[in-house]
């Protein structure tokens, strides 16, 4: 079952070029999908429509097969069955925590609403919170807070709108477990609007990536960093190595040596895109098991793992390579470079 479905979405405002252009997408059941865009690519006015505080130029969004904006129509936000995550959690600073949630819920018993508001509690891993104000709680609580807020009324779907931005980055990704955790428990269909990519590959089941208004791909996070659609979506989630070369059916002939490919290509010039991790060095001292030979630039550790840049003949520009913990290689020296996996062809670019 389809949970959201948006179609031929178009938005401008003062200006004449459209912040959303034709945007497709549709979001099945209990998922958690990621819109993944720069700044400026309409992802938080796609949102606010989806949410009903925008109405667009022309399309359509469908929410579980009732169409909510559309030609003619415009269903209130209130009515819509959603709850939002907004930034820094916007938690209302002069209620406890219990009050802060029930504000969304229909008013009725005060136990049932008590029992609700401690089953969500529970559910965030904030039992016992009920009693404290925001500004006792940290920013990631204050996250959660927001989210069993959101979870409330039992909405159809959950709309964060970049919510980690003001977490450390020591606490985002505990927090987006547990945001995850939360949704998935709740059986909510969350749709996570970020710039981030880490986190859009790290937390979500689907992810969309938009560029100028429009979604240039959908699909699981493996499937878009593994074979992203084209050049910009390949730099843009993740780092990309771009090798000039020349298809030959399963393979493209590069500096690097033949690389098989994902999807067959016709003949032709292109550019082969592989990913850092792809790219393995092996220093004299190691048994070499490829042809080519560079010169390593810089070696860079940050930690878990250590970038190293090498100067291939043939090849504009630096190789980049990605290894665990520190590289092996040293600036200066030799290296053989070997390519392993499959990479992705992108035609008549060179």
């Amino acid at each position: 079952m389809t949970d959201l479905r948006i179609a031929g979405l178009t938005a401008s405002y003062e200006s004449d070029r459209p912040v959303l252009d034709g945007l497709d997408l549709t979001v099945p059941e209990g998922c958690l999908a990621a819109v993944l865009g720069p700044s400026g690519c309409g992802k938080t006015t796609m949102l606010r429509i989806v949410a009903g505080f925008l109405r667009p130029d022309s399309g359509t969004v469908d929410i579980r097969s009732q169409t909510v904006t559309g030609p003619g129509r415009h269903v209130p936000p209130e009515k819509r069955r959603i709850g939002i995550v907004p930034q820094e959690g916007a938690l209302f600073p002069h209620l406890t925590v219990h009050r802060n949630i029930a504000f969304g819920l229909p008013r009725g018993s005060s136990v049932s609403r008590r029992k609700r508001v401690d089953e969500l509690l529970e559910l965030v891993g904030l039992a016992g919170y009920g009693n404290r104000m925001p500004h006792e709680l940290s920013g990631g609580q204050q996250q959660r807070v927001a989210l069993a807020r959101a979870l409330a009324p039992n909405p159809a779907i959950v709309l964060l709108d970049e919510p980690f931005n003001a977490l450390d980055n020591s606490l985002r990704s505990g927090i987006r477990d547990d945001v995850r955790a939360a949704l998935t428990a709740a059986g909510a269909t969350g749709v996570l609007v970020t710039h981030d990519q880490e986190e859009a590959l790290s937390s979500a089941d689907l992810v969309a990536v938009m560029r100028s208004g429009r979604v240039v791909q959908f699909g699981t996070p493996q499937d878009i960093y593994r074979m992203p659609a084209d050049l910009w979506t390949a730099s843009f989630v993740g780092d990309a190595v771009q090798l000039p070369g020349t298809a030959q059916g399963a393979t493209a002939a590069t500096a690097l040596g033949d690389i098989p490919l994902h999807t067959p290509a016709s003949e032709g010039t292109g550019i082969t895109v592989v990913r850092p991790e792809q790219i393995v060095l092996h220093t004299a001292a190691e048994d070499s098991r490829g042809s080519c030979t560079g010169t390593v630039q810089s070696v860079d550790f940050h930690g878990h793992h250590s970038t190293v840049k090498v100067s291939v003949p043939g090849i504009e520009g630096a190789v980049v390579a990605r290894t665990l913990g520190p590289a092996a290689a040293r600036s200066g020296e030799t290296v053989t470079v070997t390519v392993t996996g499959r990479a992705t062809w992108h035609a008549g670019i060179t």
